[in-house]
């Protein structure tokens, strides 16, 4: 099956006097192919250790997550990630950066495509310290790109931006993916970001999945009273 399929997704962490905390329980997903999705929760609910695992960083203690119908067990070129901090590399230029995750040999014109088509065109011979805020969201976007991952997962990806930036590029994100081809899994803790750009939302809390529906669905016929007043 297209797209990321997560199938009784569990996780439990052993605590180090002997007892344990369940941070996903029994989650199941479907991602269709080029689809937008926003796992949406409160802190700790258990969306980030969702995110890890799609990502092959942690290994599930129940379930199983497919993509395009293989098991996903370790990080690979199939998955782009764009973290919270942007974690790009600061003694590498933006053209570096972006090329980054590219194989030996494979042709580094979608890495200049990118960087003009996310407005970055002119800086690529700058290092991250010397961009804004914004720019190293968008070099963290398409360095993740780049490589042309099946899927591209996003960990709270506005949240170190000022507001004006975030509502710019929140509003960019959907359109660039839709041009790239990319499915997409972005983790928030805010509903409006949720709502507004995704083409589904998941709503968690305390590593169970409440409702995942269209934005207009979960704003019009709320599956229990906790995600009526999360998303509104």
């Amino acid at each position: 099956m297209s797209g990321l399929t997560i199938d009784n997704l569990s996780m439990r962490f052993d605590l180090p006097d002997g007892g344990s905390v369940q941070a996903l329980k029994d989650v199941t997903l479907q991602i269709k192919q080029g689809e937008l999705l926003s796992v949406l929760g409160p802190s700790g609910c258990g969306k980030t250790t969702l995110l890890n695992i799609v990502a092959g960083f942690l290994a599930p203690t129940g379930g199983s997550v497919e993509l395009n119908g293989k098991q996903v067990i370790e990080p690979s070129a199939e998955r782009g990630m764009v973290f919270q901090d942007y974690a790009l590399f600061p003694h590498l230029t933006a053209w570096q950066n972006a090329c980054f995750g590219l194989r030996p040999g494979q042709d580094d014109s979608r890495a200049a495509w990118l960087l003009e088509l996310l407005g970055l065109k002119g800086l690529d011979q700058r290092y991250p310290h010397q961009l804004s805020g914004g720019q190293k969201q968008r070099l963290a976007l398409a360095r993740a790109l780049a490589p042309a991952p099946k899927l591209v997962l996003l960990d709270e990806p506005f949240s170190n931006l000022d507001v004006e930036v975030r509502l710019r590029l929140r509003s960019e994100l959907s359109s660039v993916l839709q041009v790239c081809g990319a499915t997409g899994l972005i983790v928030t803790h805010d509903p409006g970001e949720a709502l507004a750009i995704c083409d589904r939302v998941a709503v968690i809390r305390d590593g169970e999945l409440h409702q995942c529906a269209t934005p207009r669905d979960l704003v019009d016929s709320p599956a229990s009273p906790f995600v009526g007043r999360f998303v509104l």
